[in-house]
């Protein structure tokens, strides 16, 4: 809706805020990301392909759960501090 202000004589349009659509909307856990997290923890190891998988699912901001994130987290501590190994 355009409006016009009779004050300056300019005509202007309101400015609209953007709608965050995941704001308040759980997010599903990916089932994959779930299983290869669960493997990654029981094998006490990850493949190089796999830590690019979850760096990428990161970065990307791809729809991970807060638990995912953690977890997630969790593995990229636990290789630095050697309690899980990084395999080629």
């Amino acid at each position: 809706m355009i409006k016009k202000d009779d004050r300056l004589g300019k005509i202007y349009k309101p400015i609209r805020k953007p709608l965050l659509m995941t704001k308040g909307v759980p997010r599903k856990s990916n089932l994959a990301v779930k299983q290869m997290i669960e493997q990654i923890f029981s094998a006490k190891q990850i493949s190089r392909q796999d830590h690019l998988k979850l760096i990428s699912a990161v970065l990307s901001d791809y729809e991970l759960t807060d638990e995912d994130r953690r977890q997630i987290n969790r593995i990229f501590d636990y290789i630095q501090t050697g309690r899980l190994k990084l395999v080629d």
